[in-house]
């Protein structure tokens, strides 16, 4: 298990309820949470296989961007 995390411009309640089903619905995604009170709003993935090139194009399809941290 890997976890990925990335600088997103999910926000609030209603983008992470946005991007629930495409998260959940992703291949080699274990879980997933928004730190929405980090004001770089981070995303932290345990990974199964997802690599970061995933990541950032499922949320490109649903219109956030996610900049992957160290």
């Amino acid at each position: 298990m890997k976890t990925l995390k990335f600088k997103t411009n999910i926000n609030c309640g209603g983008c992470v309820s946005k991007v629930t089903p495409f998260l959940n619905k992703q291949e080699g995604v274990e879980s997933w949470e928004v730190d929405t009170a980090n004001p770089n709003k981070i995303l932290t993935i345990e990974s199964d296989g997802a690599t970061e090139e995933d990541v950032k194009a499922t949320l490109q399809k649903v219109g956030f961007k996610a900049e992957p941290v160290d």
